[in-house]
């Protein structure tokens, strides 16, 4: 099991204490129309594989100030009663800004972005709101268990 994973049962537990559980993980057909939507909003973006896994354990995360970016609301098989932060949507935010399309924005907090460089192939955390990078990382994971160590 990877680190996040059990940091995510760890935020599930205190979900719970307070009537609260994480989001169901994205189906496949809800990936695959991610994707195909992407396409056609963003360009020639590929979702990085472990950020995938991500949402098959979790659609999104909202959880003491990190959020992580799940499949968009309207891409949804079945509607649920919270506000989603949609991976497309949120990109197409900071995709305003030129210099930020060099990044894929998976997640954000108060203080940071949590995003992916495909050119360097790294994932990397950038200061918010200048981008002035804060760190980088080898793997989602090692980013992922990062921003979820600082929250817990």
């Amino acid at each position: 099991m990877t680190q996040w994973k059990g940091l995510l049962i760890e935020i599930e537990k205190i979900e719970g204490a307070y009537g609260r559980s994480l989001r169901d993980p994205a189906s496949d057909t809800e990936i695959i129309k991610m994707n195909h939507t992407i396409q056609k909003k963003l360009g020639n973006i590929i979702i990085p594989d472990p950020y995938i896994g991500f949402l098959k354990e979790v659609n999104g995360l909202d959880f003491n100030g990190l959020v992580m970016y799940g499949v968009d609301e309207d891409l949804l098989e079945k509607e649920i009663d919270e506000e989603i932060h949609g991976f497309i949507e949120t990109n197409e935010l900071w995709y305003e800004n030129e210099w930020q399309k060099q990044y894929l924005f998976l997640g954000d907090s108060d203080t940071a972005w949590y995003c992916y460089a495909p050119k360097e192939n790294e994932y990397v955390e950038l200061d918010n709101p200048s981008g002035t990078l804060i760190q980088s990382f080898k793997s989602f994971d090692a980013m992922l268990s990062d921003a979820l160590e600082t929250i817990i």
